[in-house]
């Protein structure tokens, strides 16, 4: 079960524009691309919180 080939996609492809419609598909993509963004700026912000709280939870290790 690894990455589906050539013949695969294609059949892939044809499945979601019988499914969805070929004018709906770009809508669908840019939602997901949006909703990517959206996650990864999350995960970067609460990166961002977090090291101001191990930069001090370390100094009071240090001052005890």
């Amino acid at each position: 079960m690894g990455i589906p080939s050539g013949p695969e996609l294609l059949l892939i492809v044809f499945v979601l524009v019988l499914l969805f419609g070929a004018k709906k598909i770009p809508e669908l993509a840019s939602g997901l691309g949006k909703g990517i963004r959206e996650f990864k700026k999350a995960t970067r912000e609460a990166v961002e919180d977090e090291e101001p709280a191990k930069i001090q939870e370390g100094e009071k290790k240090e001052a005890n």
